[in-house]
């Protein structure tokens, strides 16, 4: 899928969500959802398993238009059921490539909802139609069901095993079937979330598992929080309990640290850690790296909200809402002329002229990526009657793609891997412009400064560390 031209930000990954051994658990699926709607907007997929039978409906949209109808959740009957929202780093936008998958095998039925990117999807692909595979849709996620249809081994585990081997990149996965229950994976350097968790009320029961992306799912069930899974850990959940297998053994750990900066929700808690906090940390961090004399703090919502809170606490500044957000507007918003096309961040965010004019303000954002909505939001707060715009970025520069589900433009249109911080500030129109280093950022998780020897976290877009093999760099599934 190509990155939308016009776009100036990283867009979303995908979300996954399961439940096994509860009562209505379509419904709490779509709910689980719902909380991960921030993952992707593209379409939303729920397959359930009624103990007999495998249901399933999938559609483009988001999950409110998608689920809203309680004939569609009472067509998903069953105590078990895995959902998904896309939105797409391969394939197109097209009802066939929204998840989960559901496939029947000689062994029964299994269904797969995939988050992240396969590396390597291409050279499978290519070997898997060689051998008679027929594709029907254009996702990488369906190269692991093709790979566990032709696996030798016996059981369904073992065959998710065999294929999770020949899989590379960044991944989490949440599969379910008729025998072995629900089963959820991580890549094997953890670079992609999964939280397990359990309702209330089934401690001394059998049921009451939850799998999710991030732990705002869980919340919004009343799920309670157990764990993440560990990197290159599955976990399969059925009637004997939960246990715990390990194909890969222990290879190390590189979590994304643009989940922090950035995807995940705030009140979120990825690998112990809280969202909210981290980004309170990286303003403070931000503060004291490139504090500039200046009369107010100024989030660019909603992302830039805690980090500018940390910001302003550790100057000593004030803290406004000088820019509000629209959250009516959608992706898929009608611009049929080029006057309404470019009034586009206008729809999206509006000055507070109350707030700015006359003063000189600090706007805290995430990122600068194409650099376009950066100038479009520095001219509006100017053109509010602010003195100064001094831009503060919560992440060092954007100078690579991202090869790990993460869909990002090409190298060529980032524009921190094409200019100079000075040419950069002229680009977007501020008077000074200031990113985080990298020993800020991981001090605000909670490290001395970014390890010589980073095992932590992935930290590629940034630095151009990758740590997973780009087998199909030059190929036709992954953005060049």
């Amino acid at each position: 899928m190509s990155f939308p031209e016009s776009s100036s930000r990283p867009y979303e990954e995908c979300g996954v969500f399961g439940v096994w051994g509860v009562p209505n658990a379509a419904a709490l699926t779509a709910l689980g959802l719902h909380a991960l709607q921030h993952r992707g907007q593209e379409a939303a997929g729920i397959v359930s398993f009624d103990g007999e039978a495998f249901y399933q409906h999938k559609a483009l949209g988001l999950v409110g238009d998608v689920f809203g109808n309680q004939d569609v959740i009472a067509g998903l009957p069953g105590e078990a059921a895995i959902g998904h929202n896309r939105y797409g780093t391969t394939g197109g936008t097209h009802v066939r490539n929204v998840q989960p998958i559901y496939a029947d095998y000689a062994f029964g039925g299994l269904a797969v909802a995939h988050n992240g990117n396969l590396t390597n999807a291409a050279t499978l692909r290519q070997a898997l139609v060689k051998r008679g595979c027929i594709f029907h849709s254009t996702m990488d996620t369906e190269v692991i069901v093709h790979l566990i249809a032709i696996s030798l081994y016996d059981t369904v585990i073992e065959r998710l095993m065999d294929a999770a081997k020949k899989i590379k990149g960044a991944y989490s996965l949440i599969t379910l079937t008729p025998d072995n229950g629900l089963l959820g994976m991580r890549d094997p350097l953890g670079v992609r979330p999964l939280v397990l968790g359990r309702m209330p009320g089934y401690e001394d029961k059998q049921g009451g598992w939850v799998l999710a992306s991030e732990t705002c799912a869980l919340d919004i069930i009343g799920a309670d929080y157990v764990r993440d899974l560990e990197p290159g850990e599955i976990v399969v959940i059925n009637a004997e309990g939960v246990k715990s297998l390990w194909p890969f053994g222990d290879v190390g750990r590189r979590f994304c640290i643009f989940e922090y900066i950035y995807f995940a929700r705030p009140d979120s808690i990825l690998e112990g850690q809280s969202v909210y906090e981290v980004r309170t940390r990286i303003g403070g961090e931000l503060a004291r790296e490139s504090g500039v004399e200046a009369d107010v703090v100024v989030p660019v919502p909603d992302s830039g909200v805690p980090s500018a809170i940390g910001y302003a606490h550790e100057s000593g500044l004030p803290y406004e809402m000088g820019i509000v957000r629209n959250h009516y507007v959608g992706r898929t918003f009608i611009q049929p002329t080029d006057q309404v096309r470019n009034l586009g961040v206008k729809m999206k965010h509006s000055a507070n002229k109350a707030v700015l004019e006359g003063r000189r303000v600090i706007l805290v954002d995430d990122s600068i990526v194409r650099g376009t909505t950066s100038r479009k939001i520095v001219d509006m707060v100017r053109a509010a009657g602010a003195k100064e715009v001094h831009m503060r970025i919560t992440s060092p520069p954007t100078k690579h793609p991202c090869f790990y589900g993460i869909d990002t433009p090409s190298e060529k249109h980032l524009l921190a891997a094409r200019h100079s911080l000075e040419e950069m500030r002229k680009a977007i129109n501020a008077d000074s412009l200031a990113f985080i280093s990298f020993d800020g950022l991981y001090r605000a998780l909670g490290h001395q400064g970014r390890p010589a020897e980073n095992h932590t976290n992935c930290d590629a877009c940034f630095s151009g560390d990758y740590p997973i093999t780009l087998v199909d760099k030059d190929g036709k599934l992954i953005q060049q």
